[in-house]
């Protein structure tokens, strides 16, 4: 085991729930002291996504970044992406 995922249930409301916050600054600080790699789920707005990224959570995936796509659209997905800056 290298990851550790927190659970969109504790992301969700990060932003507004202290209690929230303080559970996913203390995954993160655990997972850290076991030289674990931190993935956050359901990151749905810039501001869970700046929350994370100041505690240093190493990944994030959820609608903020981008919707479900099919693994055929991926490439033109990405290649938009990148052109995009």
């Amino acid at each position: 085991m290298d990851k550790l995922k927190i659970d969109q249930s504790f992301v969700r409301d990060i932003v507004s729930d202290p209690d929230d916050a303080a559970i996913v600054r203390a995954i993160i600080s655990m997972a850290r002291s076991l030289k674990l790699k931190v993935i956050a789920e359901g990151v749905e707005s810039a501001d869970a996504a700046s929350f994370l990224s100041l505690y240093h959570c190493h990944e994030a995936q959820g609608y903020h970044f981008a919707r479900p796509i099919a693994a055929e659209a991926l490439a033109d997905w990405l290649l938009a992406r990148s052109a995009a800056g």
